[in-house]
């Protein structure tokens, strides 16, 4: 391959570049340059409504754990679609594919009984 080759992917790079340098420049030119002298300035608000209390609440690990199982599962129908589109083609070839995947689901149903069973899904505990 020839060095004439790589010149799209070197224009993209300069591009992509030159965009990110361009912002960054762009906001150092436009950002606010006036220090405050009101400390309540600095606060953050919400729609003109001094805040009250702690402004960052820490979540629960009951969430992240839901969110990860959330995570697990949308990761397995992925891997369950492709399966739909090739099952026709898997047949005509007589290529038996239906055994490993009930198996697979089988996994899946088996690990979301464990779940119910160990009340992970239980957001009143």
């Amino acid at each position: 391959m020839t060095s004439a080759a790589y010149l799209p992917l070197l224009i993209q790079a300069v591009l992509a570049l030159g965009v990110g340098l361009t912002i960054l420049a762009v906001n150092r030119l436009a950002r606010q340059r006036v220090k405050s002298s009101s400390p309540i300035k600095d606060t953050p608000y919400e729609c003109g409504v001094k805040s009250e209390g702690i402004v960052h609440t820490r979540f629960s690990v009951k969430f992240y754990i839901t969110a990860m199982l959330f995570l697990l599962f949308d990761i397995e129908v992925v891997f369950l679609i492709p399966w739909t589109f090739v099952y026709r083609d898997f047949l005509a070839n007589n290529i038996a594919i239906l055994s490993p995947m009930m198996f697979f689901l089988f996994v899946l149903v088996l690990g979301l009984f464990y779940e119910v069973k160990k009340g992970v899904l239980n957001w009143e505990k």
